[in-house]
This record gives structure tokens, C-alpha cells and sequence, in this order.
């Protein structure tokens, strides 16, 4: 098992020293879901929210999430992300919406905390606007499928 980094050997917090490593192109992948009733699924999908597109105003706040991971989680560094995606995939059956996050840089750290970030606050937006008339919505499943570039190289979750 690999140390845990964010611990120095007398076992306090520390910020990880990554000015030594070699900024390399970064990716990572992150996914999750929302369940909600059919009632408030169809209006989502129908775009016939009152608040307007839910999901166009999830994305956009799931992006400008990713660009905030440092201020929410105290021992990530600010990073200079170049490009950041967020897809949506709706099931009808399930009643529920899926959120994928790919997160890049290039630089001497990884990106998989702004991805995670992205996907849980671009689902919190969902329950957010949806929540007047659902509020057992269930978010869920969250989790990084995969990361490429750094030393440890690329990883992907196993199915």
C-alpha cells in the first residue's frame, strides 16, 4: 500500500511538494447520478423548468466548481485547468441523470479533485433547482473512472 501523502513522517497535515515534478499533461474522468421522481425527471427533460435549463445552469456551475477545488479542499493546489467538460445522460426508465466530468492540465499535479468537484457540484445544482417540488432526490455512485499523465501514469477504474 502507498503512503498517504498528505501526511509528513510525524504524522501531520501537510500540503505535498510537487515542485520537483514534471508538469505533464494531465486528465481525469469522474462520474455520478441523481435519481428523482419521474414527475421532475420529465420536466427536466422537457426543458419546461421554471427556473429555466437546469442542466445548462448544472454544467456551468459544475465548470466554475472545478476552478474552486482549492478553496474547498484544504491541502489541493490551485490549478491552472485547461479545459473542463461535463456531459449529461438521461435515463427515462431509471429516472435518473448522469453526470460525466473530464478535468485537464498540464502541470506537475493531477486533476481528479476538480473532477470530483465538478460532478457533485454540478449534481447539487440539479437537486438545487428541482428540490420545490422533489426533495428526495439521491445523489450517488460518485467516483473517478479514470486518470492519465504524472508519474504513476493512467489508471481506470476496473468494471
Amino acid at each position: 500500500m502507498n503512503k498517504l501523502t498528505h501526511f509528513d513522517d510525524s504524522g501531520q497535515a501537510h500540503m505535498v511538494n510537487v515542485g520537483d515534478k514534471a508538469a505533464t499533461h494531465r486528465v481525469a474522468i469522474a462520474t455520478g447520478k441523481i435519481s428523482m421522481l419521474p414527475k421532475t425527471f420529465k420536466m427536466v427533460d422537457a426543458g419546461t423548468h421554471k427556473k429555466g435549463d437546469v442542466l445548462g445552469i448544472a454544467r456551468i456551475a459544475g465548470i466554475q466548481a472545478s476552478k474552486k477545488t482549492a478553496d474547498l479542499i484544504p491541502l489541493c493546489h490551485p490549478l491552472a485547468l485547461t479545459h473542463v467538460s461535463i456531459e449529461f445522460q438521461k435515463n427515462n426508465q431509471e429516472s435518473s441523470i448522469s453526470c460525466q466530468v473530464r478535468a485537464e492540465t498540464t502541470g506537475p499535479t493531477g486533476v481528479e479533485m476538480e473532477a470530483l468537484t465538478a460532478v457533485q457540484v454540478a449534481l447539487l445544482t440539479v437537486y438545487d433547482m428541482c428540490k420545490a417540488i422533489d426533495r428526495g432526490m439521491v445523489m450517488g455512485d460518485i467516483k473517478l473512472l479514470e486518470k492519465s499523465g504524472g508519474k504513476s501514469g493512467e489508471w481506470k477504474m476496473k468494471k
